[in-house]
């Protein structure tokens, strides 16, 4: 077994070690299904491709929640609270950053409501890079569309939440830079880098400005998983 990979085997982390266990077998079974080099595997690692792959494969095989109310064109998810509006890897900045950047100059989803994703189209509430959405967008749902715009308002509210899989995505994003070390497997915030997309920032100054503070990637597992 390569170096890299019998560090990946040992990583503890804070918080549930069942969380990380779980998030090790399959981050392994991604690893051996995609039989990856050293080299990819740190890069996927660094960027949280893998991470991120991972997610998307744990949203695609697992069951839908019973009863979600979430339809086309019901945004109010689609509302940041907060400075950040959402964690991604930078594999996931950079697809957000190149699906809106040909959109730069074009109205965006703060003309429907100023605190909405830059990625919505005010008309139609849809979202203009669906496709290179990051694992928030995609793990979210609801039984409830007035407790979205209850939280989309700032008031708590019951019957919203992410899948299990975002929490897992986050956990390989932590195991990847634990064992590759300070520097790398950073995240960023997702209204930075839509905004400096449709405002024409160019993405190094985009990515510059919109990543974290190493701390945030625990905080938000934390917030997910613990």
């Amino acid at each position: 077994m390569s170096a890299l990979r019998t560090k990946l085997g040992k990583v503890k982390l804070k918080g549930s070690s069942q969380a990380t266990d779980r998030a090790r077998t399959q981050l392994e079974a991604y690893i051996g299904s995609q039989a990856l080099r050293d080299d990819v595997l740190a890069k996927e690692l660094h960027t949280g491709a893998a991470a991120a792959r991972i997610g998307q494969i744990g949203l695609a095989t697992t069951a839908e929640p019973p009863g979600l109310a979430c339809r086309s064109g019901c945004a109010f998810c689609c509302i940041l609270t907060g400075e950040d509006g959402g964690v991604m890897t930078g594999a996931e900045a950079k697809a957000l950053y190149a699906a809106l950047a040909p959109k730069a100059g074009q109205p965006d989803g703060r003309a429907w409501h100023p605190r909405a994703c830059p990625a919505l189209d005010p008309d139609t509430k849809l979202c203009r890079a669906y496709e290179a959405r990051p694992m928030i967008c995609r793990s979210y749902g609801s039984t409830d569309v007035a407790a979205c715009e209850d939280v989309a308002e700032g008031r708590s509210a019951e019957g919203t939440g992410v899948r299990a899989a975002y929490g897992t995505y986050l956990t390989v994003h932590a195991i990847g830079r634990a064992a590759l070390g300070p520097g790398h497997a950073p995240t960023y915030s997702l209204r930075r880098v839509a905004t400096a997309a449709v405002e024409g920032e160019p993405l190094d100054t985009a990515l510059k400005d919109a990543r974290h503070r190493p701390a945030e990637l625990q905080a938000e597992r934390s917030r997910a998983t613990l």
